[in-house]
């Protein structure tokens, strides 16, 4: 699950083919994202996870380059709010590191299913952040929300598993990466947000390198190094698409699709099945976040 950049404000009356090919783009972005996390599964079983993390944002940052740089795009570096883009670019790389390292334990259906909490954290969040009002209705969806989370990591005796608190964080840092983002969309361009967003990543990946690099050998593991990079991109460039041809309130639901994709892969990939508290804590938590999404969009329509 990705947050949406900055989407032209004429999507928001397309026509409807127009929002149909926004809601298919949506629904192909949200899948690659299952395929990178499939991918980046597989990969931290044969190679240290930071370096898989690494991949991930190098390879991304390569792709971007072709369509977004200094030459092709005039003023791509400039930005008015510098210290917010690199704080912005921080909390999505550290979404990327604590689900990356989650997924070596916990299966996919749980940490999407996890991630889908990531409405109730905006919600939380946009009040000291935004300065948003966090209503009767909104903290009682929350709160159902997170009671839909309990049942898919079950805590027991032992408490909750570190490895769904890692995922429950990521999905905190990804809420604050999502309402970053909405704060810069009035001062930066999207390339350049964008730009930013795989520039600081792959720096801040390549810091621990020298403590953790070992050469893949496997040409196998090689290969899903570059697809996971090359498919990450696609996947952000994809969700940049729908989001130029509808409006975000329109695309947001269809995020919720992603758990078809994890499930099936899941299944073919780690012959993973789903148990039924998993489905069941996902079904509460996606019906709280659609929840979550009415209240939204009735609060700011006209």
């Amino acid at each position: 699950m990705r947050a949406p950049e900055e989407h032209h404000a004429a999507a928001a009356h397309a026509p409807t083919h127009t929002t149909l090919a926004g809601i298919a783009l949506m629904c192909v972005a949200v899948a690659s994202f299952a395929v990178t996390d499939t991918a980046a599964k597989w990969l931290s079983g044969h190679i240290n996870v930071f370096i898989v993390v690494w991949a991930r944002y190098v390879i991304h940052f390569a792709c971007s380059l072709v369509v977004f740089n200094p030459w092709t795009v005039p003023g791509l570096l400039k930005t008015r709010r510098p210290l917010l883009q690199i704080g912005r670019s921080a909390m999505l790389f550290l979404t990327t590191a604590l689900n990356f390292t989650a997924l070596q334990v916990l299966q996919l259906d749980q940490t999407v299913s996890i991630m889908f909490s990531v409405p109730f954290f905006v919600a939380l969040f946009a009040g000291p952040m935004l300065g948003e009002r966090v209503g009767l209705r909104r903290w009682c969806a929350i709160l159902v929300g997170f009671a839909g989370i309990l049942l898919v990591v079950r805590p027991g005796a032992g408490g909750i598993h570190p490895a769904a608190i890692l995922s429950l964080g990521a999905a905190a840092t990804y809420a604050l990466y999502a309402i970053t983002t909405r704060m810069l969309a009035n001062t930066d361009s999207s390339p350049t947000t964008l730009f930013y967003s795989s520039l600081v990543g792959s720096v801040a990946a390549s810091l621990p390198l020298p403590f953790v690099w070992e050469t893949p050998q496997e040409p196998l593991v090689i290969g899903a190094m570059l697809g996971l990079g090359i498919v990450a991109g696609i996947g952000h460039f994809l969700l940049i698409l729908a989001h130029a041809r509808a409006p975000a309130a329109t695309l947001a639901p269809y995020i919720y699709t992603q758990i078809i994709s994890m499930i099936a892969l899941g299944w073919l990939v780690f012959g993973q099945v789903p148990s039924a508290w998993t489905l069941a804590g996902a079904s509460i938590v996606i019906a709280s976040g659609a929840y979550l999404l009415v209240i939204e969009t009735s609060r700011r329509r006209p």
